[in-house]
């Protein structure tokens, strides 16, 4: 069985630090307040970014084994871009203050049938927020170091070759296939 003490305890660290992190972030964005729709967007901002650091500190802990970073376009595309359309919309619906879209949003999830579930979701917005980051974070894959795209080049068939090189081809598999030829190398034995 193999042991992954470094990798384990690399991890851990790791992994602690992000927390404490994160945590020192939640607290900031406490300071930051949410009385304005400036301060509110700053506080959701800082909230997403400890979000994205717990998730940041799954990827970088792998360092050991020589990873890099790399944004997977499918996760992106498939699971951030919807939360963030989703949470996003949750987050502008019960921003304090107002602005362009404060009655529009409203209205919108009103003629939907969900604006019952908007102002529900929006008790919980900084979760939204921080849920957001971890999905950013989420979206981030580890490759190997230096891992380039290899392009294996397969052995040609006969369905590969014009038809005018298969007698020649046919003679040069031939001759490949035959015992090889020995050479003497060195002085004869003449005994």
């Amino acid at each position: 069985m193999r042991r992954f003490g470094l990798y384990d305890a690399t991890r851990g660290l790791t992994t602690a630090i992000a927390a404490g992190t994160a945590g020192l972030l939640l607290w900031l964005a406490t300071h930051v307040g949410q009385q304005t729709t400036p301060r509110f967007w700053a506080s959701m901002g800082i909230v997403a970014g400890a979000g994205l650091v717990v998730a940041l500190a799954q990827a970088l802990g792998g360092w050991t084994k020589g990873l890099r970073l790399r944004l997977s376009p499918g996760t992106f595309l498939i699971g951030f871009l919807p939360a963030l359309v989703v949470a996003g919309w949750i987050l502008m619906a019960t921003q304090p203050g107002n602005g362009w879209h404060e009655g529009r949003i409203a209205s919108w999830s009103s003629s939907l049938g969900v604006l019952n579930v908007v102002h529900d979701l929006g008790l919980w917005h900084g979760v939204l927020a921080f849920g957001l980051g971890l999905m950013l974070g989420l979206s981030l894959d580890t490759v190997p170091a230096g891992d380039e795209v290899v392009v294996e080049r397969t052995p040609a068939t006969a369905l590969d070759r014009p038809a005018a090189d298969e007698p020649v081809t046919a003679e040069r598999e031939a001759a490949l296939a035959a015992e090889p030829h020995t050479v003497a190398v060195g002085p004869r034995d003449e005994g």
